[in-house]
């Protein structure tokens, strides 16, 4: 029988297609065979919103994984027309994590804030930020995590209150949730390393802990390098103790103008 996935319209990243980290954690439960499992996430095009993409299962070696695909006309029927969407495959990583700062001095930062300022690239013009209706990080989200990372110490950094609301039926946060938060903080490391980056290409992530809902967490994000048009950004989620959460290296593809109040200071 086969099996659709439907990414709802509030998990949207940009306006119209929906949010890297959010996708590549849904995505990622169709490979793992244990919640800790590391998996990478490769999109090879914008996930379309409130529309049924179906799932393909895969093995090579003993290997599992999946691919992601829609019919051209986005209608999740079959026309013999479809596109790729993403392919996910387990994929272990190491990751040289720096240390976090804690709850209070990621608060303490928090009005540095890119997604809470007002600027003339928004795709939006008059709201805050990048994105401002990702799930992740738009401030102009009225259901979203509020994930605002600003800079701190050679990093970015999150002071995330989570809610209760937004438990599972066990009050734990859902995975899809932290791969959510480790998504748009690894594009404002470039930010403030003076480069503004493309869209997510792909996302390599691992849980290593439940996170009860309504839990202060931090999450991190720094760069890593840039390989032609691809920047390497990684990210890590803390809980209350300093204790690591979850992990992720993002590849995000190309760059942009980055644009200053009303002039460009590079891209």
């Amino acid at each position: 029988m086969q099996t659709y996935i439907t990414i709802p319209e509030r998990f949207r990243g940009p306006p119209k297609s929906g949010n890297g980290g959010y996708v590549a954690g849904t995505f990622a439960e169709q490979v793992q065979q244990a919640p800790d499992q590391a998996v990478e996430v490769t999109l090879r095009a914008p996930i379309p919103l409130d529309a049924g993409m179906s799932v393909h299962h895969h093995e090579a070696a003993g290997q599992p994984s999946v691919t992601i695909e829609i019919d051209a006309d986005n209608t999740g029927e079959t026309t013999g027309t479809r596109i790729l969407i993403a392919e996910a495959r387990l994929q272990p990583f190491n990751l040289d994590i720096p240390a976090p700062p804690n709850f209070q001095q990621a608060l303490a930062v928090r009005h540095l804030a890119i997604p809470l300022q007002q600027r003339q690239d928004s795709p939006m013009p008059g709201s805050l930020g990048l994105h401002p209706i990702c799930f992740c990080c738009g401030a102009g989200h009225s259901t979203g995590l509020q994930v605002y990372a600003a800079p701190l110490g050679g990093q970015v950094a999150a002071a995330w209150q989570t809610r209760t609301e937004w438990g599972d039926a066990d009050g734990q946060l859902p995975a899809r949730f932290l791969w959510t938060a480790l998504d748009c903080p690894g594009q404002l490391a470039y930010f403030h390393a003076g480069q503004l980056t493309g869209l997510l290409g792909r996302m390599t992530a691992s849980v290593h802990a439940k996170v009860q809902a309504g839990e202060p967490l931090v999450v991190t994000a720094w760069p890593i390098n840039v390989d032609g048009k691809k920047h390497f950004a990684g990210s890590a989620i803390f809980n209350r103790q300093g204790e690591l959460v979850a992990q992720a290296i993002a590849v995000w593809i190309g760059k942009r103008a980055l644009i200053d109040g009303a002039h460009q200071v590079a891209g």
